[in-house]
Order: structure tokens, then C-alpha cells, then sequence
């Protein structure tokens, strides 16, 4: 089938296209076929009523029962502690229902909370699917997050109980995570009832706290429990996303959706089915470690890689390389900032040669916009098809890609290609009108959002309403701007808040970057938009050097200058450059541009506790005095 007939019996007959794709799965009760599609009491869309299922069976139990337990399930591959193991689906099934029986020990039942606070082991993977087991719901909260960020999601998901680690290790820093959880604990309103923490060698946490328990000997006063029927429409997990007023939102994903999507994105997209080994190289903490670490490839029956380590340092920039060679990695998923970090290291990407990598067929990236330097290099070092795809916290899935398993189109820089399947994506204008080819305007979704997407916000429904709902009617808001071209591709060039206007002129800052980001002598760079005077704002560009480039501020400054006027227009009034060495990114690699904005301004900010070196700050303003921006 074609990727366009594809696409358009998805939104011609929605309810067709997803019920066929819901039939793939093991259900217990298949859902209503008068209710593929409904309404809930909230006027919210609601996929696969009355369907009886666990996520923890299709993933784990159903793999077992079909003669598939001694496949590798799990691949734990960790350089900063020098282990590999490797974990069979049967193997894997054990140790979640084992787990499942210790939280049931404690309480925990269907609809109860559990905080997940841990680092990239396999007892992270365990302790979700543990809680799915059960019908409990699961949020997870990136390792090492700040005690007020983790008080506040304590206190919005009220848990019964925190799953976490000793301790953390990035890169060779060892980071105690029991005290930062204590310390959450006693921010917090709600008082969890119990600590389970999982020892590590590298630190010993000391359990002096009522409620306080150690992993092992926690499992080993437990039973293992059979899997626990949920509806298609009941809560699996709460992930949390940054909001505009500071304050997290609580991302719900239903179980049924949720399944019928990524079994569906595994093969459609990834081109990955049984028996092939997919990787992300992410954190369970974020969405593509929930979606492509743990839940996608093992509800697709794949071996998944969950990698403890750093694209450079762990040991070094091959080491994305080594991983692909030893697991025979088919598909492999991460995020451009880390190519950007493997290339400044080794712009020739000579540690590559070093292993085979034959086994990879297929390059993604996603998470942030794929300058088309980064897209360049490597598609000339891989010679494979190197995919950018779109898609957000929100929608657990891609909402743009080119499709490797259902049709591969050409490809075009800059662009994650065509919309996927379910997805009626329009591009508007402010006054809700849709514009022509290479227009910019807001990017948004004619509803329904297909099976998978976000529901609600947990506990907060008006908020899901104001957030997603309100701008346009009938359209879900992405909050990213961007345009689609005469052939329809989908170009995303930031955030909306991202887009500058310059004396009347809107620009995207994105695109300048991409006219930053080709000059030979420049890694990684960040244009924002600063307050002017006269124009309103005016862009600025932070640049980060090649290792080895020998240039002074004042050359590089005029050659970019030169170069912006020519690829966008002089009206862009790109007039400076600040060159720096390092520049502020989240955990996940995405640059603090609003951060940045607000540090040139003058205006009052707020350090975000996802920024992944707060040091930084101190050292990006020094080096904006000194050019006089300050």
C-alpha cells in the first residue's frame, strides 16, 4: 500500500483504519466496534471504548504464550559502568510480575500512583511495566531532577509510592539521587507512604526513613501477580511537560490508544518488526524512552537497547558506532544534538570505520529541529536513509515522518516529510485561515487526534482545554510554527514563541540557524530574537566553534552577517554574533532559547531545573558582557 492511500483512509474512514490496526493486538475484550471512536463525558475524543486489554500482557505475556520468551526482550548496555546485559522476553515477563507483586504488597492497586525516579537501568524499564501490570499508573521523572520540581509532581500525581535508584552516573559524576528524594519528600504536601530504593555499587543510600525499603529485599518477600484487565480508556502513565506558566502539565496516555499507535508506528515508520533490534537513545524520563525505549518495541515484539552513556566521553565519539556493531542494531533513534556533539569530536567521523555497522538500515532523528549541516554529514558518513521525524510529548508519537515501512518518498532537508496516518495537519493563519504552500503559519490539528495522543491533562481538564484547544476551534495547537512546501512537505521552524518580528517582518529564527549552522567553522549555534528600540527585536546569534577552528570574533561575525543578508534579506537585520563555549540545553538536548531571550532582555528568569549544567549561565552572560550585548 501507498503511503498516500495510506494517509487518506486514515481521515476518510478513521474508524476503519484504526479498528483494523486494533485487531493486531492480544485483547481480553476486543473494544466496542460501535465505539471505536467516542466522547467522553468531557467532550474529549476517546479511542477504543469498551476494550478490556493490559499493556503489560501485550508487551510481555502474549510474546511468551506465542513461543518468543528466549528472545532478547531487553539489551541493558551501559558504558558508564562497563556492564552489558542481556534480558529474554520470559526473563523480563519474571521479573515484572515479581515487581508487580511487591507494589501490589504495598498497597497499590488499579488508578494508583507510583513515582518512577531513576536512571537508565533496567529496573526502570521493570518498575513501568510493573505498574502497567497492576492497572497502576506510573509517571516517571527524569533522574536527578531538582527536589522543587520533583515536590510539585508529587504533590499533582499524590503517589502512593517513589520507585528510584542510589544514585545516577552521567558520564563520571555520580549523582545520589536518595537524598534529592527525601528532600522532594519533605517539600512535598503529599507524603508518599514508601521509598523503594535500588542500590547501586557506586552509592549506598542510607534507608533512615519511615517507609524506607530496599529493592531486593523488597522483591524478596514478593509474589508474582497475573496481569490486571483495564479499560482501553484507563490511565497508563502521567508524564509531565513544561507549561507557560511554570507550572508542569501532567500528560495523560491512555492504555488502549497508546498500544494501537506504537505497535502501528513500530513497523509503519520504523520499518521494525519481531525479532529486529530498534534503538532510542534517550531516557525513560522523557517521552521517546517511554514510547521507543520501553512500550513500542516490546508491544511490537522487537529487542530494544537501553543505553546508559553520553555520545562522546563514554568513552568516546564512536561509541554510538560500537552499540550499533554489538546488538545489530537495525533502526536507531536520537537526536541531532548528539550527532552535533559526535561531529564536533570527530568532524570526519573516522572512529565509524572502526566498526561494522551494516546491521543499520535506517537513521531517525526527532526532538529538535534537523539543521540540514547535521542532516548533510550524515547522510554522506551512514549512505542510509537518514529520517527526521516530528512529534511531541503530547502526541506519544510522530506526527510527521517519511514512512519507511509503508512507502519511502525522497527525502528533503529541513523537512520531517508528510504528515503520518490519522493526522489532518493544517497550517493558519492568526485569524484561523488556512494559508498556501511556503506560507508560515501556526501549526495545528483538525481533531480527532488519532489513537495515542493525550486525552486530558491530569487532574486538569480546562487547562487541557486553554492549552491545546482554545486558539482555534475544532484545531489541536501544536505550538510550533512552520509551512509546507508545493509538494505538501511539512517544514517545522520552531516554536511559536520563537518566531521574531522584525519591524513588522516575522522571521523565523530557525531558519536563520540553518543559514548559521553551514559556515564551515560553526558546530552548533542558537539565534534568538532580542528586544530593540526600534525594530521591536532584532535577531542574535550565539555560535559555537569547530575544535581546532582558528577565527576572531570580529571576522566570523562579518562573514555571518553577510551571509544571513544574503540567504534571508538584509530586512532580518542580523547584525551580531557572540561566540561561546557552550550553549544552555536541557537534559534532552533542546537549547533554552526563551532562557536566553529573557537573560538579553534584562527581563526576570527563572533557571529551568531540566537545564543540564547550571554553571553555564553564569558563563553565557559573561561572555555577552564582554561583547557589549549586556
Amino acid at each position: 500500500m501507498s503511503y498516500a492511500t495510506e494517509y487518506e483512509r486514515s481521515l476518510r474512514d478513521p474508524e476503519g483504519f484504526w479498528s483494523e490496526q486494533a485487531r493486531a493486538l492480544p485483547w481480553f475484550e476486543a473494544p466496542d466496534p460501535a465505539r471505536i471512536l467516542s466522547q467522553d463525558d468531557n467532550g474529549a475524543w476517546r479511542w477504543f471504548a469498551g476494550g478490556r486489554m493490559n499493556t503489560c500482557h501485550m508487551a510481555l505475556d502474549a510474546h511468551v504464550e506465542a513461543g518468543r520468551g528466549d528472545q532478547v526482550a531487553l539489551i541493558y548496555d551501559s558504558p558508564v559502568t562497563g556492564q552489558v546485559q542481556k534480558i529474554t522476553y520470559r526473563e523480563l515477563l519474571e521479573q515484572v510480575a515479581l515487581t508487580a507483586g511487591a507494589l501490589a504488597g504495598l498497597g497499590v492497586g488499579k488508578g494508583d500512583r507510583v513515582i518512577v525516579y531513576m536512571p537508565m537501568v533496567p529496573e526502570a524499564a521493570i518498575a513501568m511495566l510493573a505498574c502497567a501490570r497492576i492497572g497502576a499508573i506510573h509517571s516517571v521523572v527524569f533522574g536527578g531532577f531538582a527536589p522543587p520540581e520533583l515536590a510539585t509532581r508529587i504533590d499533582d500525581a499524590a503517589p502512593k509510592a517513589v520507585l528510584c535508584a542510589s544514585c545516577g552516573i552521567e558520564v563520571s559524576t555520580v549523582i545520589p539521587y536518595k537524598p534529592l528524594v527525601d528532600e522532594a519528600v519533605d517539600l512535598a504536601e503529599h507524603k508518599p507512604a514508601h521509598t523503594v530504593v535500588l542500590q547501586r555499587p557506586q552509592v549506598e543510600a542510607e534507608l533512615d526513613r519511615p517507609g524506607d525499603l530496599d529493592w531486593q529485599a523488597w522483591l524478596s518477600e514478593a509474589e508474582p501477580v497475573a496481569c490486571t484487565p483495564v479499560d482501553a480508556t484507563d490511565p497508563l502513565y502521567i508524564l509531565y511537560t513544561s507549561g507557560t506558566t511554570g507550572k508542569p502539565k501532567g500528560v495523560v496516555r491512555d492504555n488502549g490508544g497508546h498500544a494501537v499507535a506504537l505497535h502501528y508506528s513500530m513497523k509503519a515508520i520504523y520499518d521494525c518488526d519481531v525479532g529486529d533490534v530498534f534503538w532510542a537513545a534517550s531516557d525513560v524520563g522523557w517521552v521517546v524512552g517511554h514510547s521507543y525505549i520501553v512500550y513500542g518495541p516490546l508491544l511490537r515484539g522487537c529487542t530494544s537497547v537501553l543505553f546508559e552513556g553520553k555520545p562522546v566521553r563514554t568513552p568516546d565519539a564512536g561509541v554510538y558506532w560500537r552499540v550499533i556493531q554489538d546488538h545489530g542494531v537495525r533502526s536507531f533513534f536520537v537526536a541531532p544534538t548528539a550527532f552535533r556533539a559526535i561531529k564536533k569530536e570527530d568532524p570526519d567521523c573516522r572512529l565509524k570505520d572502526r566498526y561494522d555497522i551494516s546491521s543499520l538500515t535506517y537513521q531517525f532523528v526527532a526532538g529538535e529541529r534537523l539543521d540540514p549541516p547535521t542532516y548533510h554529514w550524515l547522510e554522506d558518513h551512514l549512505h542510509i536513509p537518514v529520517i527526521d521525524h516530528w512529534w511531541q510529548t503530547e502526541t506519544g508519537w510522530s506526527m510527521c515522518a517519511n514512512m519507511a515501512g509503508v512507502e519511502l518518498l525522497e527525502t528533503k532537508p529541513g523537512s520531517p516529510t508528510l504528515p503520518v496516518p490519522g493526522y489532518d495537519l493544517r497550517i493558519l493563519d492568526e485569524q484561523g485561515r488556512e494559508v498556501g504552500p511556503n506560507d508560515e503559519g501556526a501549526v495545528v490539528i483538525r481533531e480527532p487526534l488519532p489513537p495515542g495522543a493525550l486525552p486530558t491533562i491530569w487532574g486538569d481538564h480546562q487547562r487541557y482545554l486553554d492549552a491545546y484547544w482554545s486558539a482555534y476551534e475544532g484545531f489541536y495547537l501544536t505550538g510550533d510554527e512552520g509551512y509546507r512546501d508545493e509538494d505538501g512537505y511539512v517544514y517545522i521552524m520552531g516554536r511559536m514563541d520563537d518566531v521574531i518580528n522584525v519591524a513588522g517582518h516575522r522571521l523565523s529564527t530557525g531558519a536563520m540557524e540553518e543559514v548559521v549552522a553551514e559556515h564551515p567553522a560553526v558546530a552548533e549555534c542558537a539565534v534568538v530574537g532580542v528586544a530593540d528600540a526600534d525594530k521591536g527585536q532584532i535577531p542574535l546569534g550565539l555560535v559555537l566553534l569547530k575544535d581546532g577552528v582558528n577565527v576572531s570574533a570580529d571576522e566570523l561575525e562579518k562573514e555571518l552577517i553577510q551571509r544571513i543578508r544574503q540567504a534571508v534579506g538584509a530586512f532580518a537585520n542580523f547584525k551580531r554574533v557572540v561566540i561561546v563555549e557552550r550553549l544552555p540545553k536541557t537534559r534532552s538536548g533542546k537549547i533554552l532559547r526563551a532562557t536566553l531571550r529573557k537573560m538579553i532582555d534584562g527581563v526576570p528568569y527563572t533557571v529551568p531545573s531540566t537545564i543540564d549544567d547550571p554553571a553555564i549561565v553564569p558563563e553565557i552572560e559573561a561572555h555577552l558582557r564582554d561583547r557589549g550585548v549586556m
